[in-house]
Formats: C-alpha cells, structure tokens, sequence
C-alpha cells in the first residue's frame, strides 16, 4: 500500500469538496485507511437537497483492489440497497483500475444517483418499482432523501435566549446552556441553577 497516494488523495478530497461538485470525506477515527463520504444530491433529481453518507473501507492492496463502499444514509435506488446500503456499481468490482482515486469513487457514485442502472440491480423491488412505476418511484425517492439525507436544520435559539435572560443570566451564559442541552430550555435552567456554568 502506498500511504502516500491515499494521503494525497484524502487531500484532494478535502480540497474538492470545497468546490461545487458536492463530494468531500472525512477519516473515522483518524484512520486512513476508514473514511465517511458525504455525497451532496444531484440538482434536479429526486435526490436534490439530500446529503447521503458513504462508509469507505479502503483495503490494504489498494489501488490495486476497490475501495468498499456502501451508503449508511438510506437512499431509494435501483443500484442501492435499501436495506443494508450495498452498492452495485462496475468500478467498485470488476472494473476498477489502479488509475482510478477515491474522489472518482465518490463522483460516480453521485453520477449513479442522476442516472440509475435499473438492469443490473441491487435492490430488485427498487428496480422494478423505477422500471413500471417512474411517477412513484420518483415520490419514493424524494420522500426518502427528505426522511433520511435532510442536511440537519440550523436551531434558532433565540426566544428561549430572552427567557433566560429575563431569569437573570446573561447571554453567554443562556447560549452556552442550550448548546450543552441541544436547545432543550427546562435542561438549560437546571443546568444554570446547579452553578456549572
């Protein structure tokens, strides 16, 4: 294995993602050889909007073998399983080359979410459902991505601020208590009155 080209390439990943093409990972566990992909869905597919994680196992051969890949968020498509996350997609079997890297693992499976492969399924309900049905397969497939791959919604904490202050605490101090309780206003008070804050 040469750890430097992974390096690299983690590099390239982190610097790509900074750009529009909407793929990025990160290490799990500061281990380079275990990433997270974090995929952004296609505009104007079914997906749009969805931000879909990947697991990436990277094996001890590579390049000369694929990365493992399979999606922890769920995702309705023909090439995916919707069960467990597997992924069918010739260049993470068969036809990967050496010449290719982690950041065209990650494009493709994105360009495999604008244009599914119904012929060569993971999930053959799925692909059945895409081939007879296209009007309810593309209901599914959005209801699931705003389910399962919603980007988590920014809190506005800004009414339960004025009430802790109108208690006596300072600013500071009420956003500091709702960061520690995740905005939850009775855990916020009882963490004030106990003094830790």
């Amino acid at each position: 294995m040469n750890h430097s080209r992974l390096k690299k390439e983690y590099k390239d990943v982190q610097t790509e993602g900074k750009d529009p093409s909407g793929v990025t990972a990160a290490l799990v566990n500061n281990d380079l050889f275990h990433w997270r992909g974090v995929i952004t869905g296609p505009d104007d597919t079914v997906y749009q909007g969805g931000v879909f994680y990947v697991d990436i196992k990277i094996p001890p051969n590579y390049p000369f073998e694929p990365p493992k890949m399979r999606f922890e968020t769920k995702v309705w498509h023909p090439n995916v399983s919707s069960a467990n996350g597997a992924i069918c997609l010739d260049i993470l079997k068969d036809e990967w080359s050496p010449a290719l890297s982690m950041r065209t693992a990650l494009m493709s499976l994105q360009a495999l979410l604008c244009d599914p492969n119904p012929t060569d399924p993971q999930d053959a309900q799925v692909a059945n459902q895409y081939l007879s049905n296209r009007q309810e397969f593309n209901a599914t497939a959005k209801y699931w991505t705003e389910t399962y791959a919603a980007p988590p919604k920014a809190r506005d904490d800004s009414a339960h601020i004025a009430l802790l202050i109108s208690m006596g605490f300072s600013e500071a101090q009420a956003q500091t208590a709702l960061n520690r309780t995740e905005g939850k206003v009775e855990e916020a008070v009882n963490l004030l009155l106990s003094g830790n804050i």
